[in-house]
């Protein structure tokens, strides 16, 4: 589902890029210094960016970090989420940076590594950040899935996405999807995070569960929400709305408004609870004994003999809250071996997805794009554009069906919006696949600007 050819920049907007050469970034926020602060996933650092001149300095190398070497498909460890103290640089004595990486247990194993939660202290003299301070721990990771997005609420609180992990499906084909499982109030006890997979965490800043979190299933722990399969954008509005997207298996990416304790429904819905285009299909319970290898199912509609499907409707939850938008929901019928795509056996490169990496919303300011105010601005990593969804400021339900905008050829990883709301900062891959220029299913393995920061500036005449 390439689609139409889409217009690369927008009528009275300049393009520029900022910064090249970096490696990998992840997370990107712009800094009460004015510099962009991102992540370098494998590099494994923390740097600055100057937002004009593209100057960067290295705020911290996170040595314990570890990235795996990518494989078939992209690998999603390394140094990841980050976030920034609201105090910082306020003379208050909190000059927190907060950031999540994944590191060795040696404890071996198929998946050895875990993630962790930092907190670094600035050191204004120097510019860099040090006094580490590890606020939780053993969270879970794997190559796949991992979501990553870290914010610090208008609560004051920490709010983490954590992916499924990749459960059902590729190399993790074999190893049951946890989205749904809620942890025992013994495993909280012990300190033991496992089935924090598929969820939105909220904790206090020094990594402890804050005492109004919700009662999930009989349980208080670190969990806002569940049923997640890899939240990679997550925002708060200005009013304190929290919205993510989520990454969808062959179709239905999301855009979510998450509320405390409400379950978002993956693997056992993807996109809305209305049987079209999906079905879970559980490996892990494969009649025989699940096999990596298995003929993937093409979301759900087919499945090999003995594996347990379950469509949609099957599944309820009086907690369950519907996406506000998908991106998109086909039908039954919807061939997902589309001969366009055919070459190389990359049908996915013509999956009606967008693979959601990140997301910021739009507040305006005073050098806003007009009609742009109350807006989500979406990245997809597939399509090389961003989403433009004007949402109701009250309800935060998006008034019409998102617009691609900004394409070039290249993976948006990460966007972030200036002070004023002039500019659009957008972080790029350094690697892997997307749609070609043709738009007609082709695939593209080389980019225009791979690992970079790229600038749009709205400049009206």
């Amino acid at each position: 589902m390439p689609g139409a050819p889409i217009p690369p920049i927008p009528e009275h907007f300049e393009m520029t890029v900022v910064a090249n050469g970096l490696g990998n970034p992840h997370n990107m926020v712009i800094g009460p210094d004015g510099y962009l602060w991102l992540t370098e996933q494998r590099a494994k650092r923390i740097i600055r960016v100057h937002p004009k001149t593209g100057t960067k300095s290295v705020a911290v190398e996170i040595a314990d970090a570890v990235h795996s070497a990518p494989g078939g498909h992209d690998t999603q460890d390394g140094v990841l989420g980050l976030a920034l103290h609201p105090d910082l640089l306020k003379g208050k004595g909190r000059d927190f940076v907060y950031v999540s990486f994944t590191y060795e247990t040696g404890e071996g194993g198929e998946f050895p590594n875990r993630t962790a939660i930092r907190r670094y202290s600035y050191d204004v003299q120097t510019q860099t950040l040090g006094a580490p301070v590890d606020i939780i721990k053993g969270l879970p990771s794997a190559h796949d899935h991992q979501g990553a997005r870290l914010l610090v609420g208008p609560d004051g609180k920490l709010y983490y996405s954590l992916g499924d992990q990749g459960a059902n499906q590729l190399d993790s084909l074999c190893i049951p999807n946890l989205a749904q499982v809620m942890p025992t109030p013994e495993e909280i006890r012990a300190g033991d995070w496992r089935h924090y997979a598929g969820k939105i965490l909220r904790l206090n800043p020094d990594g402890s569960i804050p005492a109004d979190n919700p009662v999930i299933h009989g349980v208080r722990s670190h969990i806002f929400a569940l049923g997640f399969r890899n939240p990679q954008g997550m925002a708060f509005s200005p009013d304190g709305k929290l919205f993510a997207t989520d990454h969808g298996p062959n179709s239905d990416d999301e855009l979510n408004l998450v509320l405390a304790g409400k379950n978002y429904g993956w693997p056992y819905v993807a996109g809305k609870r209305d049987n079209s285009g999906y079905a879970y299909v559980d490996y892990s319970a494969a009649k025989n004994g699940c096999v990596k290898g298995m003929d993937p199912a093409l979301n759900g509609t087919k499945a090999p003999a003995g594996v347990p499907v379950q469509a949609e409707t099957d599944w309820s939850d009086p907690d369950y809250v519907e996406p506000l938008e998908t991106f998109f929901t086909v039908g039954n019928s919807y061939n997902f071996k589309d001969p366009l795509c055919a070459a190389g056996g990359l049908y996915y490169i013509c999956w009606p997805t967008i693979a959601p990496s990140s997301l910021a919303y739009y507040a305006g300011g005073p050098a806003g794009v007009p009609g742009w105010k109350d807006s989500i601005l979406i990245t997809s990593l597939k399509r090389g554009v961003l989403y433009l969804a004007k949402l109701d400021p009250k309800t935060g339900a998006p008034l019409a069906d998102a617009q691609p905008i900004f394409r070039t050829l290249n993976r948006y990883r990460e966007v972030v919006v200036s002070q004023d709301g002039g500019t659009i900062f957008v972080a790029t891959d350094l690697e892997s696949a997307g749609i070609g220029t043709s738009e007609k299913g082709d695939a593209a393995f080389n980019f225009d600007n791979p690992g970079s920061i790229l600038a749009f500036r709205y400049a009206p005449q």
